[in-house]
C-alpha cells in the first residue's frame, strides 16, 4: 500500500503563530525553522508547507496541497473551486471576524460608494473590490496595492479597501470607513479530489473536530460542587450551563454532586452566589476541549 500522506498548507505570516497555537491545543505540535518553508509536525501522516494565506486556495484547488488554512476572503478573491471543511473563528488579534472596509480620508467629500464613480481605489483584494463595486453599479479604477495601503489616500488613491480587526491602523492614518465590503473568518479548505478520498477526508474531519473543540472551549471553565437535594432546584435555576448540568448521587442520600460548564467571565460572580444558595466544595477547573 502506498504511504498515506496529507499535504497540509499552514498560513505564513500573521496567522502562522495563531494557527500553530491552535494545533498545539488540539494535540499537534508544529515547529518552524527560520530557513525552511516545511514546518515539522508530530504526525507522520501529515506534510506541512508554509504558504501565504493569499495564495493558499489556488494551490489547494490545483492539488499541490490536499488542504490548507486560509481566510474566506482569499477564497472569494481567487474564486477557487475548493471544499470548505470547517470554519475556524480565530485571527492574529482576536476571535472576531476580520472586516474588509472601504475607507477614505477623514476630510474626503465621499459619503457613499456611489461617490467613487470614476475614482481610483487601492487594495490588495482587487477581485473582492471589483465585485463589490459591480454590486453597487459603480465603475472605478481598482489598482493592486503592494503594501502600506493606508498611506496612499489622498495623493495616490481616492480610497482604499483594506482589512481591519480593530480599526486602530485606520484611525492612526486619519481614515474614515465608508462601508463594509465583506467579513471574513479563517477556514480549513480541501482540494475537491482529496475530499473524495476516504482516508484524506477522514483525516481532515478528525483534525477539524479537534481544532473546533479547542475553539469551543475558549472562555469556558468547568464547575463542580456539592449541593443538598433540597437546594438542588434553586441551584439549577440559577446555574447558567452549557447544557443540562450533570447531577450525581453521593454516599450521603441528602446530597448530590453537580458538574457543569460555564463562561469564565461570570465565575467571579456566580461562585459567591452559589455559595450563598448552599453549594459547598465548589471547584473550578480548566476546559481545553468541548466536543458535542
Amino acid at each position: 500500500m502506498a504511504e498515506r500522506i496529507l499535504k497540509l498548507g499552514i498560513p505564513a505570516g500573521s496567522l502562522q503563530e495563531a494557527t500553530a497555537e491552535l494545533f498545539r491545543k488540539a494535540g499537534y505540535r508544529i515547529t518552524f525553522s527560520s530557513r525552511s518553508y516545511y514546518p515539522n509536525i508530530d504526525d507522520d501522516e501529515i506534510d506541512c508547507l508554509l504558504i501565504r494565506a493569499q495564495e493558499m486556495a489556488r494551490y489547494v484547488e490545483d492539488g499541490i496541497l490536499d488542504a490548507g488554512i486560509t481566510g474566506y476572503d482569499w477564497v472569494m478573491e481567487t474564486q477557487a473551486d475548493v471544499h470548505e471543511v470547517c470554519e475556524l473563528v480565530f485571527s492574529k488579534v482576536s476571535r472576531r471576524p476580520v472586516r474588509w472596509v472601504l475607507c477614505v480620508p477623514e476630510d474626503s467629500p465621499v459619503k457613499t460608494v456611489k461617490d467613487l464613480e470614476g475614482k481610483r481605489i487601492a487594495t490588495e483584494a482587487v477581485g473582492l473590490t471589483k465585485n463589490y463595486l459591480s454590486q453597487h453599479g459603480v465603475t472605478a479604477e481598482v489598482e493592486f496595492s503592494w503594501g502600506a495601503t493606508e498611506v496612499k489616500p489622498p495623493k495616490l488613491a481616492d480610497a482604499i479597501v483594506e482589512v481591519t480587526e480593530t480599526g486602530s491602523s485606520l484611525r492612526a492614518n486619519n481614515l474614515r470607513i465608508v462601508d463594509e465590503v465583506i467579513q471574513s473568518t479563517t477556514r480549513m479548505i480541501s482540494n475537491q479530489n482529496a475530499w473524495k478520498d476516504d482516508w484524506k477526508r477522514s483525516k481532515l474531519e478528525n483534525i477539524s473536530l479537534m481544532l473546533q473543540s479547542c475553539l469551543a472551549a475558549e472562555g469556558k471553565v468547568g464547575l463542580m460542587m456539592n449541593v443538598r437535594r433540597a437546594d438542588l432546584p434553586t441551584i439549577l435555576d440559577e446555574l447558567p450551563a452549557l447544557k443540562d448540568p450533570t447531577v450525581a448521587s453521593l454516599s450521603d442520600p441528602d446530597w448530590v454532586a453537580v458538574n457543569t460548564i460555564i463562561d469564565e467571565a461570570i465565575v467571579r460572580t456566580i461562585i459567591p452566589h452559589l455559595k450563598s444558595l448552599g453549594a459547598t466544595g465548589i471547584v473550578e477547573f480548566p476546559i481545553s476541549k468541548i466536543i458535542d
